[in-house]
């Protein structure tokens, strides 16, 4: 039940914060551009890391299935939240599956880089 809960309740919450961010660039006029993409992958990359390190997994393959379920979350939601506004046509856009492979992949690269540091150095 930890396991559920914990994949479930951290793929809301990158959602959450992903969304609020790209709320905030929206009203200010900052969503286009590469400021916007700065933005946004700097908290995308901040937020996965910290779901990633908080599970305290040993391994980057006991890691692999959050990410897959944070994946499928944000596909779902975004089903929910913003097909309504842009239609199905929002899941033909490259950036969105790229978006959806991020939050995959930053936290196993995190993960195997807190790995490779916490490694002892040989003198």
């Amino acid at each position: 039940m930890t396991w559920l809960k914990n994949a479930i309740g951290w793929g809301i919450v990158i959602y959450a914060l992903m969304y609020l961010v790209w709320s905030g660039l929206v009203i200010y006029g900052l969503s286009l551009g590469i400021l916007s993409l700065i933005v946004r992958l700097g908290v995308l990359v901040l937020a996965t890391t910290i779901a990633g390190r908080s599970l305290k997994v040993g391994s980057w393959k006991d890691l692999v299935p959050y990410t897959f379920v944070w994946a499928v979350i944000a596909a779902l939601l975004d089903a929910l939240f913003l097909v309504p506004f842009s239609g199905w046509g929002l899941y033909a856009s490259w950036s969105v599956w790229v978006g959806y492979a991020l939050v995959v992949i930053i936290p196993l690269l995190t993960s195997l880089r807190r790995k490779v540091s916490a490694a002892p150095r040989l003198a």
